[in-house]
């Protein structure tokens, strides 16, 4: 989340007539996050948070997001659903880009996850991939393997700049990761940012909703797991948490069993979704519009993540 569009009193006025949500008591942006502009919002009749969409959201992709929201918030998943206006529809638009008002939930993300924390994540993340089965839209992973290699090449010298010697090592990374990838895991709805700060705890620990969708698609439910792994289980020194990782695969085994492909694919899996988070942080890092309410994400950190992944995860008795 973050603030690239602001929006004046008159505007917000204006959008909100279409609704039955009465008139706005308080309205300020919120600052987490890269992607698009979001407010938290409180009207007469409750909160919401107003999303804006900006840079990478493709208004063709937006339908896909705000149904899928809506099919799990409907099967009992707690995620935000979209708030409808008099005429039915979720997506808006305010100073001429499209927007949508969604339910604001309830709960805390966790700063510094415990295993506790992970544990529960897992579950939710399970949870989500079995609320999401028999969803009839379909969306691509338009950040998966097959764009790696030609994103990374309009970016080799950002890589460079950063670290000496750093675009030949992520070259071989790709090579081998095109080599290695695997097909034909159990796919399906996947949430594919599934980041601390997307996920909600209730006082008392336990998971209570998952946010921020606008990367949803469909891909294979390992390679979501996976994701998580990397932005759950790393210390802040960069060390791997090899027990929060295996209560996290806990935690998701307790609704969704994983395959032995499954396992036998997490490692690569996660050294590919480590090479994701790198190149998309790459392509911002220069990239982020000046007045921005945010700073853009470094690399590196990614980058030490791929440096461990290179040696491979024992998390089943797999890898180095």
């Amino acid at each position: 989340m973050a603030v690239y569009t602001d929006i004046t009193d008159q505007e917000l006025a204006a959008f909100l007539a279409d609704y039955d949500v009465g008139q706005a008591l308080a309205f300020k942006g919120i600052a987490e996050g890269v992607e698009n502009s979001n407010f938290l919002l409180e009207t007469e009749t409750g909160r919401f948070i107003l999303t804006v969409y900006e840079r990478r959201a493709k208004p063709e992709d937006l339908p896909y997001f705000l149904d899928l929201l809506t099919w799990l918030a409907d099967r009992g998943y707690p995620s935000a659903k979209p708030i409808a206006d008099r005429s039915g529809a979720t997506l808006k638009t305010i100073r001429g880009k499209p927007a949508a008002m969604v339910e604001f939930l309830p709960g805390l993300s966790a700063r510094r996850p415990t295993v506790a924390h992970c544990r529960e994540a897992g579950e939710g993340l399970a949870w989500l991939h079995l609320a999401g089965e028999g969803y009839p839209g379909r969306r691509a992973n338009d950040l998966g393997q097959p764009y790696w290699s030609p994103l990374f090449a309009k970016h080799r010298k950002a890589a460079e700049d950063l670290k000496p010697g750093l675009a030949a090592t992520i070259d071989q990374d790709l090579a081998e990761l095109a080599l290695a990838w695997p097909r034909n895991l159990p796919a399906g709805v996947i949430h594919a940012d599934y980041f601390p700060d997307n996920v909600f705890f209730r006082p008392d620990g336990k998971f209570a909703a998952a946010i921020d969708f606008y990367f949803a698609c469909d891909d294979a439910y390992a390679y979501d797991v996976a994701v998580t792994l990397n932005a759950w289980c790393f210390e802040p020194d960069g060390s791997f948490n090899v027990t929060a990782a295996r209560a996290l695969l806990a935690g998701y085994e307790r609704r969704r069993p994983l395959s032995p492909a499954e396992r036998e694919a997490i490692p690569i899996l996660a050294r590919g979704a480590a090479m994701r988070f790198f190149l998309t942080r790459l392509a911002d890092w220069g990239s982020t519009p000046a007045g921005a309410l945010i700073k853009p994400k470094d690399p590196l950190e990614y980058e030490r993540k791929l440096a461990v992944h290179r040696e491979g995860l024992s998390l089943f008795g797999t890898g180095a």
